[in-house]
This record gives C-alpha cells, sequence and structure tokens, in this order.
C-alpha cells in the first residue's frame, strides 16, 4: 500500500507555530513514528505553501498510489482548484484537519474540498493522521 500525504501551506511550522492550537511536534517527528507504525505501508510526504504545487503533486501521485491524505491549510477554505484535482484522482482522498476548525473562526467553517473526499477528519491534533490512514486501510480492504 501506498500513502501520500499532502500538507498545504504554513503546516512546514508545525512545532512552532501557535503550538496551543497546532502542538509543539514538528510533522517530521511524528512522520518517524507513523512509518514505525505502519512498516508495510509507504508513506510518502510533501510540504508546499503554493496551491499549484500541491495539485501538481496529487496529480502525480493520484493515479498510482491508494490514497491521498490532504491537509490543505487554509487552501480548505478558498480552493476550487483542489477540489477539481481531487475529483479527478483515481484513488480516494481523505481531508485532515489537526485543530477541530467547527470551534474556531466562522470562515474555516467551509471546506471546498470535503465533498470531493471520501471523508473528513478533523480536531484530533496530529493522531488525524493516523486516523486517515486507517480510514483508508479499511476503504481499501473493503474493494473487491
Amino acid at each position: 500500500m501506498k500513502i501520500q500525504i499532502i500538507n498545504g501551506p504554513n503546516l512546514n511550522l508545525l512545532g512552532v507555530r501557535e503550538p496551543g492550537i497546532y502542538g509543539n511536534s514538528s510533522f517530521e517527528t511524528y512522520l518517524t513514528a507513523l512509518r514505525e507504525k505502519y512498516p508495510e505501508i509507504q508513506i510518502d510526504y510533501y510540504q508546499s505553501n503554493i496551491e499549484g504545487e500541491l495539485i501538481d503533486k496529487m496529480q502525480e501521485t493520484g493515479f498510482t498510489y491508494d490514497g491521498i491524505i490532504i491537509n490543505a491549510g487554509a487552501y480548505t477554505h478558498t480552493s476550487i482548484a483542489l477540489q477539481d484535482c481531487i475529483r479527478s484522482l483515481r484513488c480516494p482522498a481523505i481531508e485532515v484537519h489537526i485543530s477541530n476548525v467547527h470551534k474556531r473562526e466562522e470562515f474555516r467553517h467551509h471546506s471546498y474540498i470535503s465533498c470531493a473526499c471520501l471523508g473528513v477528519i478533523c480536531g484530533f491534533g496530529l493522531d488525524s493522521y493516523r486516523l486517515a490512514i486507517e480510514g483508508l486501510k479499511e476503504n481499501i480492504s473493503q474493494k473487491p
């Protein structure tokens, strides 16, 4: 199984950016733990602050990987282009957020990508990514 994790803008600052919301751990530290927990899964990671680069990565992996986990950051609330890209992929995508976006500012309550994703996980900190992996594993195992 191959899973691509894609993080959007400002998520390269995890561990230093607003630790009260996002915690004190960098994503790279968490990624090591994820890979140790799931040695049977190839987990690749990509982060960009640029919308077009996120689309390029999804197009590159979305036809050969088993699933994509995407935390589009602020693009979640603005990008129809990301939605269109997710709809075009062969593999399922799961939308992830570290914080519970519904307990935050009103503008964060609407996602332009949720309707194109298999599911949405938010509010469980970095563990949201592990939950997304479990969701993808379950979804893939149910396919004939």
